[in-house]
C-alpha cells in the first residue's frame, strides 16, 4: 500500500470515528474546513498551496500530506509545490525540515521525482 493510500484510508476511518461521535460544534467545524477550500475569489488550487505552507509552519504532517493530495488532485504542478515548500521553509525556519523530508517523500509518490 503506497503512502497516499494509507493516509486516505486512515483518514476516512478516523474521521467517521469523529463524525459518529462529534456534537455540533464539531461537526459544524468539520463543515466549515470543507467549504473554506471550495472555489470562491481564490481558486481551490491557490487554497490548498496556502493550505500546505500553513500545515507545514505549523509542522503538522497529516495536513501537509491532505493538502499535497488535494493540490496534486486540483492540477498543481510539482513545481509549484516546491515552491510553496520554501515559502514554508523560510517562513517556518529550520525546524520544520524534518517535516518537509516527509513532504518530498510523498511529493516523489504523488508527482515522481523532479
Amino acid at each position: 500500500m503506497s503512502r497516499r493510500e494509507d493516509f486516505e484510508r486512515r483518514r476516512r476511518e478516523l474521521n467517521a470515528l469523529v463524525l459518529r461521535g462529534a456534537n455540533l460544534p464539531i461537526k459544524r467545524f468539520f463543515a466549515l474546513d470543507s467549504d473554506v477550500y471550495g472555489e470562491g475569489a481564490l481558486s481551490r488550487r491557490t487554497k490548498e498551496l496556502l493550505g500546505l505552507v500553513a500545515s507545514l509552519v505549523l509542522r503538522c504532517d497529516d495536513c501537509v500530506s491532505y493538502h499535497l493530495i488535494q493540490a496534486k488532485e486540483n492540477g498543481v504542478s510539482r513545481e509549484e509545490v516546491v515552491e510553496a515548500l520554501a515559502v514554508g521553509l523560510v517562513v517556518g525556519g529550520s525546524i520544520v525540515i524534518p517535516h518537509l523530508r516527509r513532504a518530498f517523500e510523498l511529493v516523489s509518490e504523488l508527482w515522481g521525482e523532479g
